[in-house]
């Protein structure tokens, strides 16, 4: 990207710790972003008076919005460096597309009907300036189910909400890290749901979708990906469930998908047919442990890279084996499956990227933390990490990471 990049930021839960997140974040995403925020002004006015602010701030008013900003109450923030002659560290245009709420509506550390509108309008506000050409990316910091659904909202998370509202036809929950990169292939449902609703077809989609999306991203074209098992010990042949034929069945579909038609095919009655790779030749999981056999392309002779698919295989340890670097992406079943590794092994560094959508949105992997907000102890390693990633993928905007329709 030869120009200056700008990112928007969508503030969250105004009641929660995205306020604080972006005030004490400001000043290090100055040198590398310019940063438009969308939300609720009230959320930064509930931290005047509260102990312990490493930043001050003050608001500059009235500004112009930018063309194509949709309507909302625009200021200007500053962050300043907290003494008797403040000094400017960063600064913001903010929009507040719900003017109305303030101070006297919301609570610090308490979700509410009034800080799930503000939020759930601020998502939408600053998405559709993304998706028009304002922005390069969205970063989004961290909303409450609850309270949306307070102020009336019908929606499970970012992701589904995202997707609607953008129109996508295919969309996934990415976690991407130095030592895990997982996707989900379920999100916000029950347990019970994910089990009845598994299916080949539906599994095999994800893995391909993830797989290429992966590849778009790294460029990396023989991706290692690994699939989880659904039962304990990947089913153990069937002795604690019959889904992982279902996952077997996904991976077949997957490696189909990537078998690319050769000039020489193999002779009849071989068993890689006329569906065969540049050379034909199969590799085992590694480690040895129970798995798919993948054809892979690997060979003096090879001219065409595919992604090498493993599974399914035991939840318990296959996430280890990825940290170690065994497999580039590992595809999860549901939510808790992914996230309690991802968590774990990543807890600051981990950025939740939503595959599928017209425009780059990322966001911390963290919640609204009520129970820390205003006391300025929230971690704001996340969030840059999430801004950073935002960054970097808006400078690769040419490398199609994005489906055609993106502005």
């Amino acid at each position: 990207m030869s120009r200056r990049p700008h990112i928007i930021v969508s503030l969250g839960d105004p009641c929660g710790i995205g306020p604080e997140l972006l005030l004490g974040s400001l000043p290090a995403l100055q040198p590398w972003t310019d940063v438009t925020v969308v939300g609720c002004k009230a959320g930064v006015d509930l931290l005047e008076g509260q102990p312990g602010a490493p930043v001050a701030w003050r608001w500059l008013e009235p500004h112009p919005a930018p063309s194509g900003a949709l309507p909302c109450q625009s200021h200007r923030l500053q962050v300043l460096a907290p003494g008797e002659a403040p000094r400017v560290l960063g600064e913001a245009l903010w929009l507040d597309p719900t003017p109305e709420i303030g101070i006297d509506q919301l609570q610090l550390g308490q979700g509410s009907a009034a800080s799930g509108r503000a939020t759930v309008e601020a998502i939408r506000v600053a998405a559709l300036m993304t998706m028009g050409g304002t922005a390069d990316a969205l970063v989004t910091l961290p909303m409450a189910k609850a309270a949306a659904h307070l102020a009336g909202y019908d929606l499970p998370g970012h992701t589904e909400f995202l997707r609607d509202l953008s129109g996508s036809v295919h969309t996934r929950m990415a976690f991407v890290s130095p030592q895990l990169n997982v996707v989900l292939h379920t999100v916000h449902q029950s347990l019970r749901s994910v089990v009845e609703s598994i299916t080949a077809d539906g599994v095999a989609e994800t893995l391909i979708f993830a797989t290429d999306q992966f590849i778009r991203l790294t460029g990396k074209a023989d991706l290692r990906v690994a699939l989880c098992a659904l039962n304990p010990h990947a089913g153990e042949q069937g002795a604690f469930g019959g889904e992982e034929a279902l996952l077997e069945e996904a991976l077949r579909q997957a490696e189909a998908a990537f078998l690319s038609f050769t000039s020489d095919p193999a002779p009849p009655g071989s068993e890689e047919g006329a569906l065969s790779r540049a050379t034909g030749s199969r590799h085992q999981n590694p480690a040895g442990q129970r798995g798919l056999e993948v054809l892979s392309t690997r060979g003096p002779s090879d001219t065409h890279s595919a992604p090498l698919f493993f599974g399914p295989l035991p939840s318990d340890s296959v996430f280890q084996r990825a940290s170690k670097g065994e497999f580039d992406l590992v595809v999860a079943l549901y939510h808790d499956q992914g996230l309690i590794p991802v968590k774990l092994l990543e807890p600051t560094r981990a950025v939740n990227l939503t595959l599928g959508l017209p425009f780059i949105r990322t966001s911390p992997d963290h919640g609204t933390a009520f129970d820390k907000a205003g006391r300025w102890i929230a971690d704001s390693r996340n969030f840059l990490e999430a801004a950073a990633l935002a960054v970097r993928l808006a400078g690769r905007r040419d490398l199609d990471l994005l489906p055609s329709s993106g502005a």
